[in-house]
């Protein structure tokens, strides 16, 4: 049991620095390759690699029963949330991107009480709320010339989409206890998912032939397969099998920080006193909330 916690805690630290620097890998191959294919490839090209792993391995197959809930979990978890979340970096930076799903331990808090049935909000948690919001309207304030832009308006409102749906997956996750290898329902997710997005993409025109993606987009997507999906992901699901949801959504205050100064230091993404100032009072009353809600 120890061995399984201290593992969990590692996998924490895992994902807590490898996912803020996916959102700046999300922001440079979104450059040449449309973010809903890039997220498809990404899960598909992954997904693969660990289902055929496990198949290779003598792994079945689990039945329908389990693979409905597995793609329920996928359809949550990745399609809408990163699959979104990737689209969202087209028209938003990836800092921003990563301040935005900072807000996931206050929803996970409330899709907890929600969930769980109780229906009590405490002032704690309101005054959480407050903060947290108040920390959105500084870092916005950033912004004010951008918000007539309707393209920043709806990376805004994918980002914020997805940001919902990984909430809702991860408390939806950790009541689901799939009877198969945790990697292998990590590969069937990533491989559900990745079918899904590219079938959408195929539909809607959101594809570009790979050979005029140039190097740093490919590049980009071959660090969001091995650091994004096959390690990050792997130890996200494995630590929601092992932690309550609100102790997994700790990464998640260190995830924009991440994202953050990578963006400011690779792409010249914005850094300054809003920025920081409404990072900081977000987190603080995201903290707030996720401690109440425990």
């Amino acid at each position: 049991m120890k061995k399984d916690l201290n593992r969990a805690y590692l996998a924490l630290a895992i994902v807590s620095f490898f996912w803020g620097t996916t959102y700046i890998a999300a922001k440079i191959g979104a450059q040449h390759i449309p973010g809903l294919f890039l997220a498809g490839l990404r899960q598909l090209l992954s997904g693969a690699i660990l289902v055929g792993f496990f198949l290779l391995k003598g792994h079945t197959l689990p039945g329908w029963d389990t693979l409905k809930r597995i793609s329920v979990q996928s359809v949550f978890l990745l399609c809408i949330s990163n699959g979104l979340m990737t689209w969202s970096v087209e028209y938003i930076s990836g800092g921003l991107a990563a301040i935005i799903a900072a807000l996931v331990p206050l929803f996970i808090a409330l899709f907890t009480v929600w969930l769980s049935k109780c229906a009590t909000i405490t002032w704690k948690m309101l005054a959480g709320l407050l903060i947290g919001f108040a920390g959105v309207v500084v870092i916005f304030y950033n912004y004010l010339g951008q918000l007539q832009d309707k393209s920043f308006l709806f990376g805004i409102a994918l980002a914020a989409t997805g940001t919902l749906s990984w909430a809702f997956g991860t408390v939806y996750s950790s009541k689901q206890k799939p009877p198969i290898s945790i990697l292998f329902n990590v590969g069937l997710q990533m491989l559900i998912a990745g079918v899904i997005m590219l079938v959408v993409c195929g539909i809607t025109g959101k594809y570009v032939n790979l050979y005029t993606a140039g190097t740093n987009s490919l590049l980009a997507l071959l660090y969001l397969i091995v650091f994004g999906s096959l390690i990050a992901y792997s130890a996200y699901v494995f630590m929601i099998s092992k932690l309550p949801p609100t102790q997994v959504s700790v990464y998640a205050y260190i995830n924009p920080i991440i994202a953050v100064i990578c963006g400011w230091l690779l792409l010249s993404e914005q850094m300054n006193v809003y920025m920081i100032l409404g990072t900081v009072i977000t987190l603080s009353g995201v903290y707030l909330v996720n401690m109440e809600a425990k």
